[in-house]
């Protein structure tokens, strides 16, 4: 081996070396079983949360051209009878089933059915 290639083995082993990190052993606090319980009646702070519910009436699929002929006084049928319930999601989750119902002259949904929120829904 010549001595140029023998110098750059050597600086690429003592660079190596160098890059190593050092560890260093922690000691954690201990954590006392009434810590975790009183956290756990902190939810009392998510109770006044506001979270957006959708409500979809219906759904349709229609070709690009006819979605850009769309204008005042089109009609595009959603496939749902008048009677059926209406979905209520949450973050894009179903969770109720409702009738829609008209209270002091604005949309509202009375609830049917509560679904069990996971995700097969």
């Amino acid at each position: 081996m010549t001595n140029t290639a023998q110098a750059v083995i050597e600086e690429t082993a003592e660079a190596k070396q160098q890059s190593k990190k050092q560890v260093q052993s922690v000691e954690l606090p201990q954590v006392n079983q009434t810590d975790v319980a009183s956290t756990a009646g902190s939810i009392d702070i998510l109770l006044d949360m506001n979270v957006p519910v959708t409500v979809t009436i219906g759904q349709t699929e229609i070709p690009v051209r006819r979605l850009l002929q769309l204008g005042p006084k089109s009609v595009l049928p959603l496939g749902k009878s008048v009677d059926e319930p209406v979905d209520l999601y949450i973050n894009q989750t179903r969770f109720a089933t409702a009738d829609v119902v008209v209270v002091d002259g604005c949309f509202g949904v009375k609830i049917k059915t509560i679904i069990g929120i996971n995700k097969e829904e």
